[in-house]
């Protein structure tokens, strides 16, 4: 049985490893108007890696979610690859507590998310056998709230 101290530990690691931006210039954001519309026109290539994983839906991903898709990844990897994130959650959610009545604001910061359109990558491999990248990131991306396809470089 771990003790409190241990377990304190153990949050904080988890805490410290997600996504989160450093500082952010506006606490709280608008929510899109026009929401899942359009294709991405920006990180739609495989640019550092080997192989890739693309997004097909439009979603928003949690930290948490990005965090979950890399540790599955890592596992495939071993000591030979390297694992690139190419999405970064910096997008604020709030969040009202429970049992809150109506009025007083809008809610606290909650959790942050990055927007995915159609094409975007999300992560890339290198350094494994085509075959072993292929179930690590269609492994990774049952971890994920959207469709995704495996890519290769061109």
């Amino acid at each position: 049985m771990l003790t409190k101290q241990w377990q304190l530990k153990r949050v904080l690691f988890n805490f410290i490893c997600m996504l989160l931006p450093k500082k952010v210039k506006h606490r709280k954001w608008h929510k899109p108007r026009r929401r899942n519309l359009g294709v991405a026109t920006r990180l739609t290539t495989v640019a550092f890696g080997s192989y890739g994983l693309k997004s097909l839906d439009h979603a928003w991903i949690t930290s948490r979610q990005i965090e979950a898709a890399r540790r599955v990844m890592t596992r495939y990897v071993k000591r030979g690859g390297r694992i690139w994130i190419r999405v970064f959650p910096d997008r604020p959610v709030t969040k009202k507590g429970n049992e809150v009545p109506m009025g007083g604001g809008k809610g606290s910061p909650d959790h942050y998310v990055s927007t995915v359109k159609p094409g975007t990558m999300l992560f890339e491999m290198e350094g494994i056998p085509e075959d072993q990248a292929r179930e690590a990131l269609l492994n990774s991306s049952h971890k994920l709230p959207l469709k995704a396809k495996f890519v290769k470089r061109t």
